[in-house]
């Protein structure tokens, strides 16, 4: 556990009288037995240092294994080989060189970042190994219980960063007590949690908060008072209060806790925009006044250092114009040690500071948004385009993935796609179940998309073709999909974009799956279709509703927005109702106007919940998990657009929620 602010914590002073200085005394050294111990403690020391300049020389071919043990329970952080390069020199990298060094260390199946993370652990791991370094110097101390100095350790650090922070280990159910005595002690008002309280089947921390109601752990008591659920993080929010026995309970606290959900069992975040957003969001909600951040992850070390260096480093570009990710890297660790604990925590870390350079802070507040947009669709000199062109154009530098395609381009599949371009990336394409005895009937073109609050909240897809309408109701069941929304028409300026899936009236029948239409009602730009969907094998049935959005035009975009807002409430009325499965949405190729829908969803959303908008990096997140999602500056603009409509329609910011 890192107390973060900096314990993994900030402005705390190290204390003098927890520094070990050895000293060897020999003033009382007078008889030939004690010369003789003084020249054999002499002579120790000369073999060790001869050894230790032979390891030195020989470490660019010494291969070893570092392992460091936190005693957290049944926790172990078990260091890799390494193979240091000492020779080496790693300089503060200026800002404007950034993209090209990242170019550059990211080729060859990031090799040079590699070597840099691996010259992080010298001379630094060597010398704590031979010294058997416990970071004494910057643990933090607990208030002693009854004078029983046993009682003041909890494992963790503080670290002198800009924003004070301490770190720690993960709670575990005989700690949570020491935690939360440490969060009052500290006067900390933010906990940010890095890790999920189970992966893999695998304890990572005990649950030190009470879902509901109160609790108490020791002397603090900690109630729940509120929680906010979203895609890449949870926010909840205690009233913490130190109950004595002797002095009665204290004034109370408000402490939040932000916990980052998003990040995987294995390796690192897919995109670092989550974790920016988030490393924001700690940086809004911690007051001024307050104590350390407090920060942990299960063992303390990985995902603690990987977020207090990029925090660290953000704040380090804005001050000096330049990074320097491996002198803090090695900095820190003389506070705790084995912080960035793999070679993707280091490699991320560098995606993350890129990513920051390169679009910076798009988030906006809705009161800002009219202004915005005048700036957007004023022209700068000296290329005379037009801001919102020179934003949208930073989105087509996001890089198509073709080599994970791969599924999408097999030749048994590449009939089941409509736009040759359009393939969905193979680490979130939708996975049908496969037909016994049939291969490659596993695949259909369309893509998971995460929604403002929810992982997997969308599924975009192409209209479906003649011979993927079953593929397309397989996908509805299996998914267990109640709506479907539908953005283009049958045929327009007379060619085919998308095959009449359902019936006309009555039922219609593709293979195992029967449609029954059941209703059919027109509103002002969109039809809406109630119909039975059932599985003939199981002979059970599904009740699914279908948007057929008409207020898309042929060529461009919508006039306005109000026709689009109106659909998108209708569809998440439908969602509240009948529960939180995917919401399939598709046009002809599923990404022009597929993701302008998604986008407006997940931006009206957040306006709604927040009044913040960041129509760029929500677009940009799209693009990632599919390509072309938005496919033009005038549909990017339309996003703009039907936000301020929303606005406007809303002015009072209390009518958002």
């Amino acid at each position: 556990m890192m107390l973060y602010q900096g314990v993994c914590c900030g402005g705390s002073k190290v204390r003098e009288e927890s520094r070990f200085t050895p000293r060897l005394e020999t003033d009382r050294l007078t008889t030939p037995l004690a010369l003789c111990v003084r020249a054999l403690q002499n002579c120790i020391i000369i073999i060790q240092l001869f050894y230790i300049t032979i390891i030195v020389r020989n470490v660019k071919t010494l291969m070893f294994t570092c392992i460091l043990f936190f005693y957290t329970g049944e926790q172990t952080v078990v260091l890799l080989p390494r193979s240091p390069s000492p020779s080496k020199r790693y300089f503060p990298i200026p800002l404007d060189s950034l993209e090209d060094q990242f170019r550059i260390c990211s080729a060859d199946d990031c090799k040079l970042f590699r070597e840099e993370f691996n010259d992080t652990y010298f001379p630094s791991t060597i010398l704590s190994l031979l010294t058997f370094s416990t970071d004494d110097h910057s643990r933090v101390l607990l208030t002693q219980i009854d004078g029983y100095s046993c009682t003041d350790y909890i494992n963790a650090s503080y670290i002198d960063v800009t924003c004070h922070s301490l770190f720690s280990i993960g709670p575990m159910h005989d700690t949570v007590a020491d935690f939360w005595r440490m969060v009052w002690e500290q006067k900390t008002a933010t906990i940010v949690m890095l890790t999920n309280l189970k992966e893999r089947k695998e304890d990572k921390c005990y649950q030190y908060w009470p879902d509901q109601g109160c609790w108490m752990y020791g002397n603090v008591r900690v109630a729940a008072e509120d929680f906010t659920v979203l895609v890449d993080y949870t926010m909840r929010k205690f009233c913490v209060q130190y109950v004595s026995g002797s002095d009665g309970p204290r004034a109370p606290c408000l402490v939040t806790q932000l916990h980052f959900t998003n990040w995987p069992d294995f390796g690192v975040p897919f995109s670092p925009i989550g974790m920016l957003k988030f490393l924001k969001k700690v940086k809004t909600v911690n007051p001024s006044y307050a104590g350390p951040i407090v920060v942990h992850c299960s063992a303390g070390v990985g995902r603690t250092g990987t977020f207090i260096v990029i925090d660290a480093m953000v704040d380090m570009m804005h001050v000096e114009q330049r990074l320097d990710v491996f002198g803090f890297v090695t900095r820190i660790r003389e506070q705790r040690s084995q912080l960035v604990q793999t070679d993707m925590q280091y490699s991320f870390i560098y995606q993350a500071l890129l990513e920051y350079y390169l679009y910076g802070d798009t988030e906006l507040d809705v009161s800002s948004l009219e202004g915005h947009l005048q700036k957007l669709h004023n022209t700068r000199a000296p290329l005379e385009r037009l801001g919102l062109e020179e934003e949208f154009r930073k989105l087509t530098n996001v890089r198509i993935m073709k080599e994970n395609m791969r599924t999408g381009n097999l030749p048994a599949n590449m009939k089941k796609n409509r736009v040759l371009q359009i393939i969905p990336y193979d680490f979130n394409r939708v996975i049908l179940s496969m037909k016994r005895g049939q291969e490659f009937t596993d695949y259909i073109n369309a893509s998971f998309i995460d929604g403002y609050r929810q992982k997997d909240y969308f599924i975009a897809t192409q209209g479906p073709l003649s011979h993927t309408v079953e593929d397309f109701w397989r996908m509805v069941w299996e998914y267990r999909c109640h709506c479907i929304v539908m953005l283009t028409e049958l045929k327009e300026r007379e060619q085919d974009k998308c095959f009449q899936y359902w019936p006309a009236e009555g039922t219609a029948t593709f293979e195992d799956y029967t449609l029954e239409l059941k209703g059919d009602a027109l509103c002002d730009t969109f039809t809406l279709k109630d119909m039975v969907l059932t599985y003939g094998p199981e002979k059970q049935s599904r009740h699914v509703r279908h948007f057929h959005f008409h207020g898309w035009p042929e060529i461009g975009i919508p006039a306005e927005g109000k026709g689009m807002i109106d659909i998108i409430a209708s569809v998440q009325r439908q969602q509240q109702q009948s529960g939180n499965h995917p919401i399939i949405v598709h046009c002809s190729a599923g990404a022009g106007r597929t993701g302008t829908f998604i986008a407006l969803s997940n931006i009206l959303e957040r306006v709604k919940a927040e009044g913040l908008l960041d129509v760029f990096q929500t677009v940009k997140s799209l693009r990632m998990k599919r390509p072309h999602m938005v496919q033009t500056v005038e549909q990017y603009d339309f996003c703009y657009r039907v936000v301020q409509d929303f606005v406007d329609i809303f002015s009072d910011y209390a009518n958002f929620k």
